[in-house]
């Protein structure tokens, strides 16, 4: 199995910016994507950015293209999303997703393995 434990939310200012955090663990032997997704209050969770474990290769939502840059620690136990530029449309739960799909997808039912998110509240 594969355990996901996001960090570094909390509360930013329009135009500010924050970084989150993502530690992995267990069985990624297998896993080919991690991505960020989010959910903000009475909408589906929709996925913001997604990179490739093996090459790097990185892929965004047009909502955040530009904004926000996700990448992974060189020991691949660890995904970050910095997040410049932040405005309130950003305000969301953020959650770190993994799976074992190759290709370039936000997909949510790709994704297998979850943590439990963390809040981002940007006011």
């Amino acid at each position: 199995d594969v355990q996901l434990v996001e960090s570094g939310g909390g509360s930013a200012q329009a135009g500010g910016s924050m970084r989150l955090d993502c530690a992995v663990s267990g069985d990624t032997a297998s896993v080919y994507s991690m991505a960020w997704f989010r959910q903000a209050p009475g909408k589906e969770r929709e996925g913001v950015a997604r990179i490739n474990t093996r090459y790097g290769v990185t892929y965004y939502a047009d909502s955040v293209k530009g904004r926000f840059t996700i990448s992974q620690g060189n020991s691949k136990n660890s995904l970050y999303l910095q997040m410049n530029n932040l405005g309130p449309e950003d305000t969301a739960m953020y959650y770190c997703a993994a799976a074992r799909i190759g290709f370039p997808s936000l997909a949510r039912y790709l994704y297998e393995h979850w943590g439990p998110g963390t809040q981002v509240t940007v006011s």
